[in-house]
């Protein structure tokens, strides 16, 4: 062993051997800490990051996977029941590529793949059917791709072509959307997933496709608006038009001295209008004209005449004549105006307006002037019936006081809690302190009696080193020299060993055969220790 080591262990023995036992406990207990710590931070280092392999996988997928990976000896976590599976991030990469080639998950959906398997004897019915699902599974994968929307399913119902039918059938669409467990779908989401689900599949309106979530929420109704039809749209014109009329009044009388109320009545029913006008232009000449004339000219003979009375002719006193007839035709340049107009669900036919303005506030502002900034800022149009009305009122202040007062009442709690706390911080430094300094006035006395019995010891060692000196052979036999005067002994403060000293000096003088056995026992004491 070095020496440099060797030194170094003997000076630790030494300081052990120096420790009293309290101390050693308490050093045994500090080693332990600090090899339990580094343990456990040396285990938290290593433990490997998990990243996610497969997501939203069904539950054969999940098994066939699971059994990969243990068969690979590659740990692995379950999250999401069992649908989410994470392995360490330096495994991720290789199992995604192995569960690829092994076909897995087998169950998504196909797309357009199903049409890569179709066999040229394939017939009509079955092209017919695997192109739906392949359109079903491409949407699908589209929707599953937007944020918070974890699986979906998306189902078409488009009828068959043929000539024999007198009536056309649209096609309706059925979309299925799971999200996550604290997320849900916005209304512009909803409509997004209208609109993609439409644009995709030829002659499919907006309001053909169902949109339902997983709690058994109809999003968005066949036959309605999109986004939840008339009465989610006067909800939101009623929120957005009671907030500007709201914050136009907080900024003119203030927060909390006006309040707003909006009842808005919504056409729940579509129409299409198709409407066909004519008008003639003014100054234009006319596209084609044409006139035609007729001249006759009738015989000379005696004309019969009409019968008379008794049936006897009269003659018409007339022998001929000439006819003559003209005709003219004129096309005139006429403008036609064709206009197809679509009526959507949600129009707003009526609304009504309430404002309640505080009393106190309302006395620096005008009634009249209120009034028409509120009917602006609304959009009031009293020809189509709306109704806007604005009083003036005390508002009743016993629910502010009541705030206040759980407010206040708050804030008192909190502040006994906090001097609650400072007391309790106080109390327990001061119990640390106390306990520091009785360990520390419990050490110096330990220390203190140690080094007293040092003293002693050295003392009792200094007076056996002098007694040696002398020749005793036996302390029945043995005279000692006359002393004249008393031994004097190094001087020491302590009041014990001056009287321990006396005493020893006037038994010598008294009886030294009994003082020599008395030296001769500590010398035997010395000698054992």
């Amino acid at each position: 062993m070095p020496p440099v080591l060797t030194k170094f262990m003997g000076g630790a023995q030494t300081t052990l051997k120096g420790f009293s036992i309290a101390q050693r406990t308490l050093a045994v207990i500090g080693v332990a800490v600090l090899v339990l710590g580094a343990v456990a931070l040396g285990s938290w280092l290593s433990r490997p990051t998990y990243a996610p392999l497969f997501s939203g996988i069904a539950a054969a997928d999940a098994s066939a996977i699971v059994a990969q990976l243990k068969t690979d000896n590659v740990p692995y976590q379950l999250s999401n029941g069992g649908s989410t599976i994470l392995v360490p991030d330096a495994n991720v990469y290789e199992e995604r590529l192995k569960a690829a080639s092994a076909g897995l998950p087998a169950a998504t959906t196909g797309g357009y793949s199903l049409l890569d398997s179709m066999g040229v004897t394939s017939s009509e019915f079955q092209q017919n059917v695997t192109y739906k699902r392949a359109m079903e599974g491409e949407l699908a994968k589209t929707i599953m791709a937007m944020n918070g929307v974890q699986n979906a399913s998306v189902k078409l119902a488009i009828p068959e072509r043929t000539v024999f039918t007198a009536t056309k059938t649209d096609p309706t669409a059925s979309v299925f959307v799971e999200t996550s467990a604290s997320t849900q779908l916005s209304t512009d989401q909803v409509e997004a997933v209208v609109h993609l689900v439409s644009s995709a599949v030829e002659g499919l309106k907006p309001t053909n496709v169902s949109v339902v979530d997983s709690k058994g929420t109809v999003l968005s109704a066949a036959g309605a608006a999109a986004g939840g039809g008339a009465a989610k749209s006067a909800t939101e014109y009623e929120k957005r038009t009671s907030l500007a009329v709201q914050t136009m009044l907080d900024r003119v009388l203030g927060p909390g001295n006006s309040t707003v109320s909006l009842t808005a009545a919504m056409d729940n029913s579509s129409s299409e209008v198709l409407k066909e006008s004519f008008a003639a232009p003014a100054n234009v000449p006319a596209l084609n004209e044409s006139s035609s004339s007729n001249k006759s000219t009738n015989g000379t003979g005696t004309g019969a005449g009409v019968l008379g009375p008794d049936n006897i002719a009269v003659p018409s006193g007339t022998a001929g004549g000439t006819t003559e007839s003209n005709s003219a035709t004129k096309n005139n340049a006429v403008d036609k105006t064709t206009a197809n107009t679509t009526v959507p669900a949600g129009n707003l036919q009526k609304q009504s307006l309430a404002v309640a303005v505080d009393a106190g506030a309302a006395q620096k502002v005008d009634a009249a002037t209120l009034t028409d900034m509120v009917v602006a800022a609304a959009g009031i149009d009293r020809a189509r019936g709306d109704v806007v009305t604005v009083k003036v009122v005390p508002f009743s202040t016993a629910q502010a006081d009541a705030a206040k007062s759980a407010l206040d009442a708050a804030k008192a709690d909190a502040n006994a809690a906090a001097t609650a706390k400072t007391w309790q911080t106080i109390l327990i430094s001061a119990l640390a302190v106390l306990l520091i300094a009785l360990a520390l006035i419990l050490y110096a006395r330990k220390n203190r009696r140690q080094v007293r019995q040092l003293v002693d010891l050295g003392e009792r060692k200094e007076a056996l080193s002098q007694l040696d000196s002398l020749s005793i052979t036996s302390p029945e036999t043995t005279t000692l020299p006359a002393i004249d005067e008393p031994v004097a002994l190094p001087a020491v403060e302590n009041s014990d060993v001056d009287s321990k000293r006396a005493s020893i000096n006037a038994l010598a003088m008294a009886d030294p055969a009994k003082a020599a056995g008395l030296l001769r026992t500590l010398m035997d004491e010395r000698t054992t220790v």
